[in-house]
């Protein structure tokens, strides 16, 4: 005899409503959320000019079908493609991520939330040619402003305290879910179209961490976001159509996101809605590291000037102790060979490693022709490694969320250099002053990888002025972009 299961429709998921509420409803008043999506703005798409001379990135671009061109379509900024919404969400989201220099926040889930901007950037540039072939008004760039505020605020308080890293699911989830979420308002859903976007952003399947993790990691971690916010793009356009959603997708029994995926534990939430996230971002400024080995980076750059004032090198190191906090350890602590540019820019010992033997941490340092130099492995081999408890504290505080690292060296001859401690770098909030002029330095060298010096100059005139930036048309800002 079958037991009776109950099938009235249930009410939506609260964490739906509370998303569908504040992408309608809230107002963003604080001036700091408004230019710091500015500065984080210029900065994602200068990430992405950098990464357009890297061919592993651009074997991935254009159309799905070779020498397609799509009449009012989204351009992709410093190529001459124009694509689908959704092809263009995955060429500029893939270029965005590719060298791990973008935006990044650290909370029990991390993740970049700029990874959005593909999503957003594509379908406002395409609702902008398409209300011009209409003769309608376009899209500003405040709105693309407006909706990269919403996107982090999404993804980062739902990171704040719910871990999708310990139940082996990447952070892109929260990248597909905050792109759906604007890039549905950005489309003109009602509510109820949006509530039912969201929740198939959760119904969808989810990417595994594994090729973010030893034995597994690869290069599909520089492409998982671009996937993530083109997939939100697709979304949203299925219930522009009146798709159907799932109001308890994460709450039904058995059968419900919590049940399946999140050992059966509801989402927790300490915060509202508002702007603190983009207020409170990171910026990756001086090195294309993985974020929690930022500040050992910036402690390695110090320990190489004081071994070269005392007339020494990296290979009159005897061992090397790092003191960190725990995420560092569980992410980016490797030991053993490192197979590919993706595995080295997630080990914690190979991003202390070459500033040591070379006073520098680029991109091109995770490449081949560096890492096959016999010293690099050979530091790695003299470094340990261990939590540092109050580390960790400070790093899960949200008064402080410093990234704290620090490094002692031991020499041969038996000296010990003073322990260098680098709390927070040059990208976090508490250092802004310092980071921002350094920001804009970053994004004039990503122009001049890409575009020829009149060109740049355009670019600049229209870019650093934040009243002017504001009022461009989203289809006339990304024109100047294009080669």
């Amino acid at each position: 005899m079958s037991s009776y299961i109950a099938n009235e429709r249930p009410r939506t998921d609260k964490v739906l409503t509370d998303i569908v509420d504040y992408v309608f409803d809230y107002q963003i008043k604080n001036e700091l959320a408004w230019t710091t999506a500015h500065y984080c703005l210029l900065d994602t798409l200068g990430c992405g000019f950098e990464a357009l001379s890297y061919p592993a990135c651009t074997k991935l671009l254009g159309p799905i079908v070779p020498g397609t061109i799509v009449p009012q379509g989204a351009k992709v900024p410093g190529t001459s493609f124009q694509l689908d919404p959704v092809q263009a969400a995955f060429n500029i989201g893939t270029l965005i991520r590719w060298l791990d220099f973008n935006d990044t926040w650290l909370a029990a889930e991390w993740g970049h939330p700029s990874d959005n901007l593909g999503g957003i950037l594509a379908v406002a540039d395409w609702l902008s040619r398409m209300a011009i072939a209409n003769g309608k008004p376009p899209l500003a760039m405040k709105d693309v402003v407006d909706a990269m505020i919403r996107a982090h605020e999404i993804q980062g308080v739902i990171a704040l305290e719910n871990a999708f890293n310990r139940v082996g699911l990447d952070h892109v989830l929260l990248v597909k879910l905050a792109t759906t979420a604007v890039v549905g308002k950005l489309i003109g859903l009602s509510r109820e179209e949006l509530a039912n976007a969201v929740s198939l952003a959760f119904v969808d399947g989810h990417s595994l961490r594994t090729y973010r993790h030893s034995p597994n990691t690869g290069s599909r971690k520089s492409w998982a976001a671009g996937d993530a916010t083109s997939r939100g793009v697709r979304l949203a356009l299925i219930a522009k159509t009146g798709e159907m959603g799932y109001p308890s997708v994460l709450t039904a029994k058995t059968w419900g996101f919590y049940d399946v995926l999140f050992n059966g534990r509801p989402f927790s939430f300490s915060y509202t809605y508002g702007s603190y996230v983009m207020e409170n971002v990171l910026f990756k400024i001086s090195f294309p590291a993985e974020f929690h080995a930022q500040t050992a980076v910036e402690a390695a750059m110090i320990l190489h000037d004081s071994l070269r004032a005392l007339g020494k090198t990296s290979q009159d190191i005897a061992s090397l102790r790092i003191r960190t906090h725990e995420a560092a350890i569980r992410i980016i602590d490797k030991k053993g060979p490192l197979h590919n540019p993706a595995d080295r820019d997630h080990c914690i010992q190979y991003m202390i490693a070459v500033p040591l033997l070379f006073g520098r941490l680029t991109a091109a340092d995770y490449e081949d022709d560096v890492a096959q130099d016999p010293r690099v492995d050979e530091l790695r081999t003299k470094m340990s490694i261990a939590e540092n408890p109050q580390f960790t504290l400070d790093y899960l505080d949200p008064e402080k969320r410093s990234i704290a690292n620090a490094l002692t060296i031991e020499l041969t001859d038996g000296t010990k250099l003073e322990e260098v401690v680098v709390e927070y770098p040059i990208g976090h909030k508490n250092r802004r002053q310092e980071g921002i002029p350094k920001l804009i330095d970053k994004f004039k060298i990503n122009l001049a990888r890409r575009f020829p010096a009149k060109q740049q100059q355009t670019i600049l005139n229209l870019a650093l002025d934040f009243e002017s930036f504001m009022q461009i048309s989203v289809h006339e800002f990304v024109d100047v972009m294009v080669i």
